[in-house]
């Protein structure tokens, strides 16, 4: 794990993230994101989920809450508090993987094509470098995709995307102790890193969030 990653990661304590959905999913997302979390976010991440689905950086398991019963899930993250809340959260019964790994390290070989489904909601935006530097990252995930698999999620847009006083003044917070590392990025920059990987991107701006879904990919 590299200085910076770890860094980032530290945030996520058993204190931070019993506040996590009240800070985050209710009123950052309402105020200072403009990307309402019940209307835009969970819609998003029920649409793509798959029946063997892996996410990543799982925050407090708020989001597989909503999937089906049937649904196999498996959780990866660097931290080991997150993995143990989200765990907790959703039920042992219902996590078959929980995986303890750095993104930027080359996907588990055990996993090399084994999900229908992966998804990365707010974790872009939170790992270290420019947008350019996170490409190894989706190079890395799109391996443990089926063929056929879908690789989506959300993440917070930089500075030119016009954010109210609220969101300027959470992003220069967090970038400057490292908690964001998404001051630069763009609807383009994030189009061209997952185009890369992908045959087939899409994207879509809800306020201060780009949703984006990406399949096909590249041999």
């Amino acid at each position: 794990m590299s200085k910076s990653t770890k860094i980032g990661s530290q945030i996520y304590t058993p204190f931070t993230l019993k506040l996590y959905d009240w800070w985050v999913l209710k009123m950052s997302n309402h105020f200072a994101w403009k990307c309402p979390t019940h209307d835009v976010l969970v819609p998003h991440f029920t649409e793509y989920a798959g029946n063997e689905h892996l996410d990543i950086g799982v925050g407090t398991g708020f989001y597989l809450t909503h999937l089906p019963e049937t649904t196999h899930i498996s959780l990866m993250d660097i931290n080991t508090n997150s993995l143990a809340v989200a765990s907790n959260r959703i039920g042992s019964t219902r996590v078959k993987e929980c995986i303890q790994h750095d993104v930027f390290e080359p996907f588990p070989a055990q996993y090399h094509g084994y999900f229908d489904s992966i998804s990365m909601f707010y974790l872009l935006h939170c790992l270290p470098g420019a947008l350019k530097d996170k490409v190894q990252v989706i190079a890395n995930t799109a391996m443990g995709l089926k063929t056929g698999g879908t690789l989506y999620g959300a993440t917070i847009l930089g500075n030119d995307a016009g954010h109210n006083r609220l969101g300027k003044k959470l992003m220069k917070v967090y970038n400057s102790k490292g908690i964001f590392s998404n001051k630069d990025d763009t609807e383009d920059g994030l189009n061209a890193m997952l185009s890369s990987q992908f045959r087939d991107v899409a994207i879509t701006r809800v306020g201060m969030v780009v949703l984006f879904t990406a399949t096909g990919r590249r041999e």
